[in-house]
């Protein structure tokens, strides 16, 4: 990741989170995860800044969150520092967590993060360790349908009235990575690789690590929702976003 990048993009999201996440990902997000009894340990899976994690924190969660990014852990831990919610930040990959106990937690969360993440089904694998039995994994990414990276994009078509819009998509089946470019204020761009990864294969990595699905949800904009770039009545029709809720199955004597 381009040196900068973690300090920009911390900064971006802020304390509430970016418009597009703050109006559209986020709510989908916490419509599945749904209000948590205070002192429910959860996980926060890609935490990024930790604006997510002090969101729970601040509801009485007993939050540990996690980014491989040294910028936005350190960003996190300043935050904590400025204003102390008792929230644990490891720099690790969320495939190998040795420092967090089997079933030390009763949910864990990932936003906009497992696509990112080469090691996906690893890290699956660890989520599923580190719940206790029945415990919940709520994440939040691309629509593997809608979202395929370069490979989609919406194609209006002109016609009477309003143009109808399609969602061109291709490459759909097998994964594949591609390549991100983000334009930093200093003048330079910062590259990162995001992994597609059919529908097929989340239920199937969840199913593998012992999930089973119970939740899934495709955000629509909400109030405040500004795009310069996809107009709402697009995404209120074709969704670009995917949030899975999945439970631990109790555990057998094979773990």
């Amino acid at each position: 990741m381009e040196e900068g990048f973690g300090a920009w993009y911390g900064e971006k999201q802020g304390e509430t989170g970016d418009n597009w996440h703050r109006t559209l990902i986020d709510p989908g997000l916490f419509a599945l995860l749904g209000e948590l009894p205070r002192g429910t340990r959860v996980l926060d899976l890609g935490c990024g800044n930790g604006y997510l994690a002090r969101r729970l924190a601040g509801r009485g969660a007993r939050v540990v969150g996690v980014d491989l990014s040294d910028e936005l852990i350190e960003a996190a831990r300043a935050r904590e520092r400025a204003e102390p919610l008792g929230i644990d930040y490891h720099r690790a990959s969320a495939a190998a967590l040795p420092m967090l106990a089997d079933g030390s937690f009763d949910a864990a969360f990932a936003n906009m993060s497992l696509m990112d993440i080469a090691p996906a089904a690893a890290a699956v694998r660890e989520v599923a360790r580190l719940l206790r039995s029945g415990g919940r994994f709520v994440f939040s990414i691309s629509h593997p349908c809608f979202d395929v990276d370069r490979r989609s994009s919406f194609v209006p078509e002109p016609g009477p009235g309003a143009p109808t819009v399609y969602r061109k998509v291709t490459a759909y089946r097998v994964p594949h990575s591609d390549l991100y470019d983000w334009p930093l204020p200093d003048g330079r761009t910062a590259r990162t690789v995001g992994y597609h990864r059919p529908l097929s294969w989340y239920f199937r990595e969840l199913r593998d690590a012992g999930f089973v699905v119970t939740g899934l949800g495709e955000p629509a904009p909400t109030d405040g929702f500004v795009s310069r770039r996809i107009a709402r009545e697009w995404i209120e029709e074709i969704p670009l976003h995917l949030v899975l809720e999945a439970r631990r199955e109790p555990r057998t004597g094979r773990g």
